[in-house]
């Protein structure tokens, strides 16, 4: 191309909605580049005598975060810059792994114009140019086109600098940061202070100032966040905020579920906060659902994540004095335990998906006037029953369920009255008996009952391969008591790639529920949410399905 053109043009041979142009590279001035943006990629090839295809990037839009135009200081230089930012998925050299995404900046000089600001307006045609063709590529999920954030768009970002080992700020500096510059996303740090502090920051707060939610952390604090937003007067607006997650904790259990939900191969620790503060910065929303419990004490609270009692809860818990040691805390937690294995005595009920929110079944006028205890009230289905659609292979105990007998009486009132957030219409309060259609299981000797409703239970831990953000379902599991040592822990090993539900095991029970009840036996014991120890006794729940939105690229 002759040197006294101007630097860009449109190629309209073949591509009318080709951009082309021909530019130094902003950070070697000796090399030039031939640069075309097409709706989907740009393409530099650089201008040598080396052979066409050895010098050539091709960088899909879709992995592109951001794109800026600027000028140096130097007022001297009459030159402009625009630079775009990419996070493709890339191996490391040298190295056998998982792809990951790697930062790659583009960064253009041009200077054919005499006008600095006649430059300045060319290389803003082209950062415009990329940021418009990136956000045109559109992202479904099950069919469905998703929403996205306004840009530029507005966070207020929670930071808890004791998550994990510690290093969030830390992390929040390396990448994050220069991530949200990068994309244009305007921010407010806020670092917690104490326990509870953002819960109480987002229930007083003026969202309209903000455009999302973002936690850095562990699951903890996403848990304080969300219960904060469910208990303001107008709960019913807030939860609809976008939320957004950025792992630097221990688990990082959600964190790990955005990335699995995204189709990628799994990654951990850094690698995994690069992935989710990229699709943090695509800014595409999804519905997300929740879970409500009920404690024995009255209280009620939400939950996001999972619901454990048994081993996994003790696990959890117990190994907080291994923190330093970050994710590999549950490793050693597991193997303490397992030394030590224990048998946990309760009663565990369901209503199954595949019967939630049919019209004539939701809390049933006359479904249930039993004893308390629901075992009296109970008894075998006359005929073996037929496995249901919902549950897994390894389901095989089902067949020995029992379903809760229908009797006469009254009817059964909705567990929510009077408390904030929305209604639960499948449960009746903790002191009254279940409806007919649930299923009681007849075991009442556990190792460990999980409660999950998206994928991960840790970043290496995929407990729900099946799961989905907003699937309206909550994955039960659990493990009756007979089960070996050896057994558990292949159990865990297997969940670390999601096949543990494939390892034929007879004690391990995976069904599809709507809604759950947990009546712990006497004595001490442990029951956590979403990984927060909750009051240790008669626990139910129900999931609001795409109830909350969160981030999710």
């Amino acid at each position: 191309m002759d040197r006294r053109r101007a630097d860009c043009d449109f190629i309209t041979a073949s591509s009318p909605v080709t951009l082309y142009g021909e530019f130094t590279q902003g950070n070697n001035r000796k090399v030039r580049c031939s640069v075309h943006l097409t709706e989907k990629d740009l393409i530099v090839q650089r201008l040598s005598s080396a052979p066409v295809g050895r010098n050539k990037v091709v960088l899909s839009l879709r992995e592109c975060v951001g794109c800026r135009a600027y000028r140096e200081d130097d007022k001297a230089d009459p030159s402009a810059y625009f630079a775009a930012y990419f996070y493709p998925l890339r191996k490391r050299r040298w190295i056998k792994c998982t792809p990951s995404r790697q930062r790659v900046e583009q960064c253009f000089r041009l200077a054919a114009l005499q006008e600095p600001h006649a430059n300045l307006e060319e290389a803003e045609k082209w950062a415009r140019a990329v940021r418009e063709r990136s956000a045109r590529q559109q992202h479904l999920r099950d069919g469905v086109l998703l929403s996205s954030l306004p840009r530029p768009c507005r966070l207020m970002l929670f930071v808890n600098p004791q998550s994990g080992k510690g290093q969030a700020l830390t992390l929040y500096d390396n990448h994050i940061r220069r991530m949200f510059n990068e994309a244009g996303v305007i921010h407010t740090l806020i670092i917690t202070e104490r326990q509870n502090h953002a819960r109480e920051r987002v229930r007083d707060a003026e969202l309209s100032q903000w455009d999302a939610l973002v936690i850095m952390s562990g699951d903890g604090l996403l848990h304080e966040v969300i219960n904060g937003l469910l208990e303001r007067p107008d709960w019913e607006e807030a939860i609809r905020t976008p939320l957004g997650i950025l792992p630097s904790g221990s688990g990082n259990a959600l964190a790990a579920s955005v990335h699995y939900y995204s189709g990628v191969s799994q990654v951990t620790s850094e690698e995994l906060l690069v992935s989710c503060g990229f699709l943090l910065c695509k800014g595409l929303v999804s519905h997300m659902d929740l879970v409500s419990l009920h404690l024995s004490s009255g209280d009620r609270l939400f939950s996001f994540l999972s619901l454990a009692w048994g081993f996994v809860a003790d696990v959890d818990v117990e190994s907080e004095k291994y923190r330093h040691a970050g994710a590999a805390r549950f490793t050693v937690g597991t193997l303490v335990r397992l030394a030590s294995l224990r048998i946990y005595k309760g009663k565990l009920a369901y209503l199954p998906a595949s019967r939630g929110r049919s019209k004539d079944n939701v809390l049933q006028k006359g479904a249930a006037a039993c004893c308390r205890n629901p075992a009296s009230c109970l008894k075998p289905s006359s005929s073996p029953k037929q496995p249901s659609e919902d549950s897994c292979p390894n389901t095989c105990h089902s067949n020995n369920s029992l379903k809760l007998r229908r009797t006469e009486g009254k009817s059964a009132q909705s567990a929510t009255k009077d408390l904030p957030g929305p209604p639960d219409t499948l449960l009746p309060p903790l002191d009254q008996p279940l409806p007919s259609d649930w299923v009681l299981v007849p075991e009442e000797d556990f190792v460990l009952m999980l409660a999950m409703y998206q994928s991960h239970l840790a970043e290496d831990l995929l407990a729900a391969p099946d799961a989905h953000l907003d699937d309206g379902v909550i994955h039960l599991f659990y493990v009756t008591a007979g089960i070996s040592r050896n057994a558990l822990l292949r159990l865990f090993l297997a969940m670390e790639k999601g096949t543990h539900l494939h390892t034929n095991c007879q004690h391990l029970v995976h069904v599809k529920v709507q809604a759950l009840r947990l009546e712990p036996g006497t004595g001490k014991g442990i029951i956590t949410v979403d990984g927060e120890v909750v009051e240790y006794g008669a626990i139910q729940a129900e999931v609001h399905g795409g109830l909350g939105r969160l981030i999710s690229g």
